[in-house]
C-alpha cells in the first residue's frame, strides 16, 4: 500500500491533530446531500463556519469498467478536484478553498479520500440568479459583465489546460457580498471532480464546455447579440474573424446544445410521467 497523502489547514490541523484524519472526517455530521455506498457528501459546521465534505471510499472495478464501456474516465476520488482546484488558483479562476485532502491506497478501486472545502457563502447559482430573466430582465450593465466575467473564466481555464465536463450555470456561483453590481463582481467555479488536466484543452473538450454552458443558457433571455458579446470576450478577438474562424466549431456546438436539450427533456418527462 503506498504512503497516505495528508493535507490539513486550521482548523483541522488541530482538531484531528493524533487522530486518523481518514476517521475523523467520516465522524463528521451535517447536513448530507448525497449517500451512496462509495460516496458521501455534506456540509459539517466546525467552529461555526461552514464546510462542505465530500468522501470517496473506492469506487470499485464494476463501476470503473461500466464508465471505460461508456467511453467516460471514473472519478476515481478526491485527488483530481484537489488538483483542478489548484489549477485554477493557479490561472486566476475563483473556485472553491481547500482546507483538508487526504488519500491512501495504491489499488484504484479501492483507494479512500476526502476533500474539505470552505463553505461559499452569501452565494446565488447562476442558474437561480438567472431564472427570473425572460420576465424580469436585468439591468443591461449586469448583464453584459456578467457575460464577460464567464467567459473570461472559461478562456482562463480552457488556455491554462483545464475542461470541466459539467460546465453548467448552476456550478458558477455569484457572491451577494456586497451586492452584485457590474463594478464589482465575483464568480466562484465549483464542483469539479470531473474536471481534466492537460498541458493544453483539445478542442473537443473546449467545443463540448462551451456546449454545456450554452445549453443550460437557452431559457434565461439571451439575445443573439448577448452570444456575440460572449463570443467576443471568450475568443478576444473581432467578432468577424470568430465568425469565419470558428465557423464549424459554432455549428457544432450549437447542434451539441441542442441535443442536450432535448436529452433534459426526455428525462424531465420520463421524471414527470
Amino acid at each position: 500500500m503506498s504512503e497516505p497523502q495528508v493535507i490539513l489547514e486550521e482548523p483541522f490541523r488541530s482538531l484531528w491533530a493524533g487522530r486518523d484524519p481518514f476517521a475523523a472526517v467520516e465522524a463528521l455530521r451535517g447536513e448530507v446531500f448525497r449517500e451512496l455506498e462509495a460516496r458521501r457528501t455534506l456540509r459539517a459546521e466546525v467552529g461555526g463556519r461552514g464546510y462542505f465534505v465530500k468522501i470517496h471510499r473506492g469506487a470499485g472495478w464494476a463501476e470503473i469498467v461500466k464508465n471505460l464501456l461508456c467511453l467516460r474516465l471514473p472519478v476515481l476520488g478526491a485527488g483530481n478536484e484537489w488538483r483542478a482546484m489548484a489549477r485554477l488558483g493557479q490561472l486566476g479562476v475563483d473556485t472553491l478553498r481547500g482546507v483538508a485532502f487526504g488519500q491512501r491506497g495504491r489499488n484504484p478501486a479501492a483507494r479512500r479520500s476526502f476533500l474539505v472545502t470552505e463553505e461559499l457563502a452569501p452565494t446565488v447559482s447562476l442558474e437561480d440568479f438567472c431564472r427570473d430573466w425572460p420576465a424580469h430582465p436585468p439591468p443591461p450593465a449586469l448583464k453584459h459583465a456578467l457575460l464577460r466575467r464567464v467567459a473570461g473564466m472559461a478562456r482562463r481555464m480552457h488556455q491554462g489546460g483545464v475542461n470541466h465536463r459539467d460546465f453548467y450555470l448552476c456550478h458558477f456561483l455569484l457572491h451577494l457580498d456586497p451586492a452584485p453590481a457590474p463594478e464589482r463582481l465575483k464568480l466562484s467555479l465549483i464542483d469539479l471532480h470531473r474536471a481534466q488536466l492537460r498541458p493544453a484543452t483539445p478542442r473537443r473538450w473546449r467545443d463540448k464546455d462551451l456546449a454545456a454552458l450554452y445549453f443550460s443558457a437557452l431559457d434565461v433571455g439571451l439575445t443573439r447579440r448577448d452570444v456575440f458579446r460572449f463570443l467576443k470576450a471568450y475568443f478576444a478577438r473581432p467578432l468577424r474573424d470568430i465568425l469565419r474562424d470558428e465557423r464549424s466549431s459554432l455549428a457544432r456546438l450549437a447542434a451539441e446544445a441542442q441535443r442536450l436539450s432535448r436529452r433534459y427533456l426526455r428525462k424531465y418527462a420520463a421524471g414527470t410521467a
